[in-house]
């Protein structure tokens, strides 16, 4: 058989409905009207919500694994989060105490270096501010080290006080610092005054004294005047103490029948424990004019005659 007789056309049994191409407009035209009657006449809006509403309930499933995810995630963002700021919180919290304890302190210094001002105008005496670095090494004495020495024209004797009262007698001067003897030393004395009677006498240190260290008024006769609360001060007869600074009050006293002198306990008035700024005195004998010349005796002007 030739082939230019052969039927290529498809049988009539396999044809089913329109071409390929009559669908393919159909379906075109079709979808073009849906969108233009969606966009013009919202027809499709029950529909989108029927399908919407009954497919709600899978896409809340669906989305279970996902949010549970999110939620774990966020939970431990959290609980960093909340970590790191409290961490933070500590952090400003410590350095805001520590500053406040530093203003503390400096409010405190402030008033003791007032009070250190006010008894230098009431002394009127030459002084020079100095700051106590350490104390001294031998545990046996009450020393301190100050940072002022001869360079600074530091003299041997000259008197330490603080806000509160005398504290000590520069004993040791060194180029740039200086050692000062506290009151409550066992080597020191000082003349002081009873102010309420006026009566003179002289203070010993006393280390041992209620276990800080005090002094005590000794050759005290038994039945001498002196009270619990008497303020002693600086009797100015030594030349090196200027009269009237405060040096301790009478803490307690003690009669005994089998002795002549009373034991006086007295509590220093200066920080003997926790100064930190002192003043430096000047000598009050620097300001005591020299005394004159005694005349010869009688023998010798009559030796001188002849």
């Amino acid at each position: 058989m030739p082939l230019g007789t052969l039927d290529r056309s498809a049988p009539p049994f396999f044809r089913q409905g329109p071409s390929a191409l009559s669908k393919l407009m159909f379906f075109s035209a079709l979808a073009v009207f849906l969108m233009v009657a969606d966009v013009r006449f919202r027809l499709t809006e029950p529909l989108r919500a029927a399908i919407a509403t009954v497919l709600y309930p899978m896409q809340w499933l669906a989305l279970q694994p996902v949010q549970l995810a999110r939620t774990g995630a966020g939970y431990f963002e959290s609980l960093a989060t909340a970590q790191r700021l409290e961490k933070e919180a500590r952090g400003r919290l410590a350095q805001q105490s520590q500053r406040a304890n530093q203003v503390e302190e400096l409010l405190q210094e402030n008033q003791r270096l007032r009070r250190l001002l006010g008894l230098r105008e009431r002394v009127g005496a030459q002084a020079m501010a100095a700051e106590v670095l350490y104390d001294a090494a031998d545990p046996y004495t009450r020393r301190i080290i100050v940072d002022k020495g001869l360079v600074q024209g530091v003299a041997l004797g000259a008197p330490v006080v603080d806000e509160s009262g005398v504290l000590g007698q520069v004993t040791r001067v060194h180029p740039l610092v200086s050692e000062v003897t506290l009151l409550i030393d066992r080597d020191q004395a000082i003349p002081v005054l009873n102010v309420r009677t006026g009566a003179r006498s002289v203070a010993y240190g006393d280390p041992v004294a209620a276990h800080d260290g005090g002094m005590e008024l000794r050759f005290m006769p038994g039945n001498a005047d002196v009270q619990e609360g008497d303020l002693l001060t600086t009797s100015g007869v030594d030349g090196v103490y200027p009269p009237g600074l405060p040096v301790a009050r009478v803490a307690r006293m003690e009669r005994r029948a089998d002795s002549a002198f009373a034991r006086i306990y007295c509590v220093p008035l200066a920080l003997t424990q926790g100064a930190r700024h002192v003043m430096l005195l000047r000598l009050v004998a620097a300001d005591v004019p020299p005394r004159p010349e005694a005349d010869p005796p009688p023998a010798a002007r009559k030796g001188g005659r002849k």
